[in-house]
This record gives structure tokens, sequence and C-alpha cells, in this order.
């Protein structure tokens, strides 16, 4: 007996939780055999072990909006309790693409389910996008943040925000600390013959607070042959607001970048945040329905790597000098999980002398920072970040490396929350020591 198919205008209507503008794809929804091997891998089931927040049954609420059930205060909830670090994806024997299911549903929970969200939580979401996807924005933020910093108040202000607002103090808690600009010039050389041209992508937080990694991801480039392109006029990848379900607002950022790489002459184009790079490599995806933009999008998806892939697929040539510590790595889920990125980083690391890389425990679960998460959901993910802390201090490392952003903020404050002094560090940093010679001392400072 064959299933009966949902009626059109009972399931794309104004009773009907989806629009017909891009709801999650029904063949994709029927893929899931609801077998149970994402469970252990999903950060939420983890936590609460409650079936609706598990990929799976995300999945049977997007199938219950394709058969016409309204938008409700209950798929809204556990939809924005998802991480989206495709841990799951990772974890699936049958090949469900949740990843494109959740971004699918989180566009039209914006479109059509906002209102089941409190104002409070509107507001901030707002006030989200209205920071961090802007990096003319985030500078205007520095001075601020040093004064703060250097003034001592976080002692006084901390206490009082974490009774007031724990996303406020979410905010203050993982504030890096706000260290001089360092600008990377629009072209880089290469070091002795040029191998390869690339374009770097100088992102929106990674600009602002995390500028040495720039610097070191250009020099680190050049050392192995690049010519390093920077274009100045570039902005945000819109990685923020897809995974968040912004539609036209990410789409207006990629159209943005794409335009200001064109005419680059780049072989590749390396981002140095995994949550950019996921997204950057969907630009085809994302703007196929676009005329104007769609042949361009995947051009520019296709050039897309993450700076471990370029260096990887590169023989190294600039000399490594020893660096004699042990390091732990911690893979971020937008760079394994949605780039399958693994092999890759580990690889880089093994081209250092001295340098011994320890592998964490639950390695593949998200330490809860995932792009805006850790304010939105400040409590499961503080959850999640004093979990992954633990299993990092579990190493015995002297050093802590990823590569994300992110990750640094998240997983530096919980560290320091658990009175660790375990130092932090994306990992571009730690192979441009090597390759200057300066030692351990710069990187553990």
């Amino acid at each position: 007996m064959t299933e009966a198919k949902p009626d059109l205008l009972g399931s794309f209507g104004r009773d009907g939780a989806f629009d017909e503008h891009h709801p999650p794809a029904r063949e994709l929804v029927d893929d899931c055999v609801h077998c149970g091997f994402c469970l252990p891998a999903c950060p939420t089931y983890s936590l609460w072990g409650e079936e609706m927040d598990s990929p799976r049954g995300r999945i049977h609420l997007m199938k219950q909006g394709l058969e016409g059930e309204p938008m409700s205060p209950s798929l809204v909830q556990h939809v924005d309790a998802c991480l989206g670090c495709m841990a799951c994806v990772t974890a699936c024997p049958s090949g469900v693409q949740y990843d494109k299911l959740v971004e699918a549903t989180r566009q039209q929970v914006e479109r059509r389910g906002a209102e089941h969200r409190t104002r409070g939580q509107r507001l901030l979401r707002s006030a989200i996008f209205a920071l961090f996807p802007r990096p003319e924005r985030l500078r205007l933020v520095r001075p601020f943040l040093a004064l703060y910093q250097r003034t001592g108040l976080s002692r006084v202000v901390r206490p009082v925000l974490a009774r007031l607002s724990p996303t406020l103090a979410t905010m203050e808690a993982i504030a890096p600390p706000v260290g001089p600009r360092v600008p990377v010039p629009a072209l880089v050389p290469a070091v002795g013959a040029r191998r390869m041209t690339v374009g770097l992508l100088l992102g929106c937080v990674q600009r602002e607070f995390y500028p040495g990694v720039n610097a070191a991801t250009a020099r680190v480039l050049a050392a192995e042959g690049c010519e390093v392109v920077v274009p100045p006029d570039q902005g945000c990848c819109g990685a923020l607001s897809v995974h968040a379900g912004r539609e036209n607002e990410g789409l207006d950022y990629a159209r943005a970048l794409i335009d200001a790489f064109s005419g680059a002459g780049v072989e590749r184009i390396v981002a140095n945040s995994a949550g950019c790079g996921s997204t950057m490599k969907d630009y085809a995806d994302l703007l196929a329905d676009d005329p104007r933009y769609a042949e361009r999008a995947a051009a520019f998806a296709a050039r897309t790597r993450d700076i471990s892939e370029v260096l990887a697929e590169l023989e190294p040539v600039a000399p490594r000098h020893p660096l004699p510590m042990t390091i732990a790595y911690h893979d971020a889920c937008h760079l394994r999980h949605a780039q399958g990125v693994r092999a890759q980083p580990r690889a880089v690391l093994a081209t250092i002398p001295g340098l011994v890389v320890k592998e964490i425990a639950e390695g593949d679960m998200c330490c809860g920072s995932a792009g805006i998460y850790n304010l939105t959901n400040p409590e499961p993910a503080r959850e999640l970040g004093d979990r992954k802390a633990a299993n990092v201090a579990a190493t015995g490392a002297e050093l802590l490396v990823t590569s994300n952003p992110g990750c640094l903020l998240q997983v530096t404050d919980a560290l320091r929350r658990q009175g660790r002094t375990m130092p932090t560090a994306h990992m571009v940093l730690v192979l441009d020591a090597s390759l200057r010679g300066v030692g351990p001392a710069e990187l553990l400072t």
C-alpha cells in the first residue's frame, strides 16, 4: 500500500508549518530509518535523553510539518535547541543529509515561527546579527572592551551578569583579551618560487579578535610558496546567518564576498575558520536559484579550502624548527563533520619535529560554541564546554589547539572556569611558531 501524499494546499499554506520556498525535502526526510545510530553522537540527546532533541526526533517533526501539521512551539523549540554540529551526519549509516534538512527547517522557522520565541529571544537574535557578522562594528567595540579588560571591572561585573542574564554573562566571559591590531597586506608575495596563488578570507570575529591568526596564515602560506591575495573590501561570508536560517541576509553576504574575490586570479580561496569554510563550500547549493550568481558561486565553492587542506596538498618546502611540546587537538565540528576534514590538520601538525599530538576523549562531541548557540542557549552550551574542558585537561597536554575562533573562545572560557591554566591556540599559530623557530614559550604565554 503506497503512502498517501500530503495535499499541497494543506502542507504549504497559511496553516501548515512550511511554505513552498525550500521546505525540508521529503525524499531526504524519508532517508531516515530511525535506526538510532545518531543518538550517542548528538550533544543534546546526550545531555537530556529526549527523543525530540535527537536528529531522528527532529526529522520526525519535519515530517509532520510536511504532512500539514502547523508550525508549533514544540517544533521551534527543538530545532532551536539543535547545535547544528553535524556529528549525526558523520555517524549515520544511511547517509541522511541532516545538515540540509535542519538548515531548510531553520529558514522556515525564521519566516513562519519566530512568534513562538519570546520577545527577549527575538531581540537577542536581532542584536547578535546586528553585531557579529559586521567586522566594522566589531572594530568599534574593540577599544571599549580593551578599556573594560584593563580596568579589571570583570571582577565586579561578572557575578552581577551571572545573576541577571546567562547570555550576557557568556558574552562577557568568552570575550578574548584585546591585543594590538595586526593588519594583513593586500598582497603577500611567495617566498622563493611561486607554487600557487591563493585568496585569504579574513572573517569577522577572526579579523577583529584573533588578527594574529590571519597574519600567521599569510606568513605560513607565503613560506610554502603561495602568493596570498587579500581583497581589502571583503566582508562576512554569511555563515552565521545561513546556519541560523536567515536566508536572505546570508545570501546577500555570500554574493558580496563572491564579488570581493572576483578578478583576484586565485587558484584557491583559503578559510582558517571552520564555520566560514563550510558555508563557503556550500555556495553552489545556496545560490543555485540565482541566475546571476549560480555559476560564479559554484566556481567559488569549488576553489574554497580550509588552510589545513591547502598545506596538506602542498608538499612542505619551508624548514620546520623543532617544537618540543605536547598539544591536544580539538576538531571543530564544521571542519570534522560538515567539511569532512579530519586527517589534514593532523598531517600538517605531524610535519613539526618534536611535537606530540594527543587525541581528546569524545573528540567528535561539540564543545558547545556552535556559531551563536552559546549565546542563545547558554546553559547547555556551558555543560558541553565543561565536558570538553575536562576531557582536554585529561590529556595532560600543555596547549589546546583547534581551527575555529568560536571553539577557542568557548573552550578557553570553560578551562578558566575549571581553574585550568592551559592556553589555547589556532593550529596555524603552531606551524608558524615552528617555521619562525620561536619555540614553545610564545604559544604558552
